[in-house]
């Protein structure tokens, strides 16, 4: 069925007989490829998604990661305890702002409506591993009650520019972040157990703008966003119906970095928190589409500082606009210089680098350490080339001046920004 339906990511695992079928026979697998299907499905990021067993995996396996099994066979015993511990690990993954508080199992031979007769144990310990879908509805009416209003109180107009400027300032801490990502992944996991359950629709729209809020932040704050994977499945359906009337789009607009953008920015509707975040982000994008130019990894790195000084409320969001709409006309004014001396983009970083520098001739200097890099081409690939390279440079320079320690730091910012270039 999986296979009609165009369903990737799933594998099937039997233990096989040599009695077998001639079908069955044909998912047997060899144990090295075994192995590496099991190693893969622990993995996050990795395939298969879906695992289909039987008579494998009950014991010796750990996969936190998992988070629902379906059940289809009786089991008894230490079998389906081990079966129920197998996806009730705890998860968390900081960087997906992921929390797996506990696992699901959907049962469908009717083990769990007799649960004290399939497991011979007393019935405190069963209760302390099996949680009935009951329990998870408290929980996630206590959270609903006692954790939501405090972030949903920040919403005052459906979402208008106040709102998301709001959202901006209260969220520029990290750590306050953090903890709202945590309590929220928590709820979209109680959420996505219990749904469709008629129980929620008093919820439902206290949810959706919860989950409206976590998607404003999460566009705001995390460098690369994709909406769609941010959200479980019945989330996601419920952010794409109701969320989508709240107007947050522009968050996270990427605007064209050139001699428009001051004019534009002044002009555009919305708080100034969105229009940081939105700087912030156009010319990083500047940055990746002309990577091989080190005055716009530079110009990044600049812009990244200034957000980091505006999340830890060293700078006001005035003066980080303002710091970025100078990052902007300083580039506007670099284009033009760039161009009257028909520089390519890392010779005149090297010229102005010079200049800053204060060190003679610069323009003639750049000049020569721009053909020692079309001397040695391989200096990504060559650590032969890189060092020929570096000496080349380092001569040029110091031909202008005996101060060893300046043009050394010179030559190692130069080729800083040239690494952060290729992991762009």
């Amino acid at each position: 069925m999986l296979d009609q339906n165009g369903q990737e990511g799933c594998e099937r695992r039997i233990a096989g007989s040599n009695n077998d079928s001639k079908l069955l026979k044909e998912f047997h697998l060899d144990p090295k490829k075994e192995r590496q299907i099991r190693k893969s499905f622990g993995k996050l990021d990795q395939q298969p998604k879906i695992l289909i067993v039987t008579e494998k995996l009950l014991t010796g396996f750990d996969a936190p990661v998992l988070y629902a099994m379906y059940l289809d066979k009786p089991m008894r015993d230490h079998t389906l305890l081990q079966a129920i511990a197998r996806v009730n690990r705890p998860y968390e993954n900081e960087a997906q702002e992921m929390v797996k508080p506990h696992g699901f199992v959907l049962d469908f031979v009717g083990i769990f409506d007799k649960l004290e007769k399939a497991l011979a144990f007393d019935s405190d310990e069963i209760n302390a591993i099996v949680k009935d879908l009951k329990l998870l509805k408290v929980l996630f009416k206590n959270k609903m009650e006692s954790k939501a209003p405090d972030y949903l109180g920040l919403i005052e107009q459906q979402f208008n520019d106040k709102d998301v400027d709001t959202l901006i300032e209260h969220f520029r801490d990290p750590e306050r972040r953090k903890e709202f990502f945590k309590e929220y992944k928590e709820i979209e996991m109680l959420y996505e157990i219990i749904s469709p359950d008629a129980f929620l629709r008093p919820f439902i729209a206290d949810y959706g703008t919860l989950s409206a809020i976590y998607q404003v932040v999460r566009k705001a704050y995390s460098r690369t966003v994709m909406v769609d994977r941010n959200f479980q499945a019945k989330t996601n359906h419920l952010v794409q119906q109701q969320v989508g009337s709240y107007g947050v789009g522009g968050l996270g607009e990427i605007v064209a970095i050139n001699g428009n953008t001051l004019e534009l920015i002044k002009n555009k509707n919305g708080g100034d928190g969105a229009k940081v975040i939105n700087l912030i982000k156009s010319i990083e994008k500047l940055a990746e589409k002309g990577s091989d130019d080190p005055y716009l990894i530079a110009m990044a790195e600049r812009a990244r500082a200034v957000q980091e000084s505006f999340e830890q409320r060293q700078t006001s969001t005035a003066e980080a606009l303002e710091a970025l709409l100078k990052e902007v006309e300083t580039n506007e004014a670099r284009k033009k210089e760039q161009a009257e001396k028909s520089f390519d983009g890392l010779t005149y970083f090297v010229y102005r680098s010079l200049l800053d520098a204060k060190i003679e001739n610069a323009e003639a200097v750049s000049r020569k350490i721009r053909q020692a890099f079309a001397d040695f081409p391989n200096w990504k690939r060559s650590e032969s080339s890189l060092r020929e390279l570096r000496k080349k440079a380092t001569f040029a320079i110091f031909a202008e001046t005996d101060d060893l320690n300046r043009v050394t730091a010179i030559v190692d910012e130069l080729f800083t920004l040239l690494e952060k270039a290729d992991r762009i």
